[in-house]
């Protein structure tokens, strides 16, 4: 168990006066601070697009919007049966862990997983989204570690930045 998990086990149970711990069902979606405080976004209000990616906007951002060929810096929080099983926001420093980058639309490349890369183009700057990636769009039929074939996963995602040449080519974002 990470720290992380750790943490929302302690947030989330209460010991009795006998030493048991009385739990409830974590309702988060995500481990971002709107989860901690126990909001969840009924999954109706999600749009659906025709691939079967879901997504919900928790906050529409107000700088560029990402688009193919753009070069995104994001953080993430990849969930499995509401279990983080991967998240850039884990880390030193104030930002609370390192950036993900990657070029939109190269997901072919197999550089990034589909339904990241689909569910980030639209998104603008500063914005917040929650994704429900489909099997097909996420690890497919062979599954990768301790997620089983055919899993739909949960991501939230937060666009912090957008890195585009004049001429509408990539350029590479430095992170650290």
């Amino acid at each position: 168990m990470n720290c992380l998990s750790i943490y929302i086990f302690q947030t989330l149970c209460t010991t009795s006066a006998a030493g048991i711990y009385a739990c409830e069902r974590a309702e988060a979606v995500s481990t971002s601070r709107r989860a901690l405080r126990g909001s969840k976004i009924p999954e109706s209000e999600f749009k659906t697009l025709p691939n079967g990616l879901k997504y919900y906007d928790l906050k529409v951002g107000g700088g560029a919007e990402a688009v193919k060929g753009s070069r995104v810096a994001i953080h993430y929080v990849a969930k499995w049966k509401g279990i983080t099983f991967m998240t850039s926001r884990q880390g030193l420093g104030v930002g609370g862990g390192t950036p993900y980058g990657f070029d939109v639309g190269q997901s072919e490349r197999g550089n990034v997983l589909k339904g990241l890369d689909l569910g980030v183009q639209g998104m603008r700057v500063g914005g917040q989204r929650l994704l429900i990636v489909p099997p097909e769009l996420a690890y497919g039929s062979k599954g990768v570690q301790e997620i089983p074939p055919n899993a739909t996963i949960e991501l939230d995602v937060e666009l912090l930045a957008i890195k585009q040449s004049p001429f509408g080519s990539p350029v590479k974002l430095v992170e650290g």
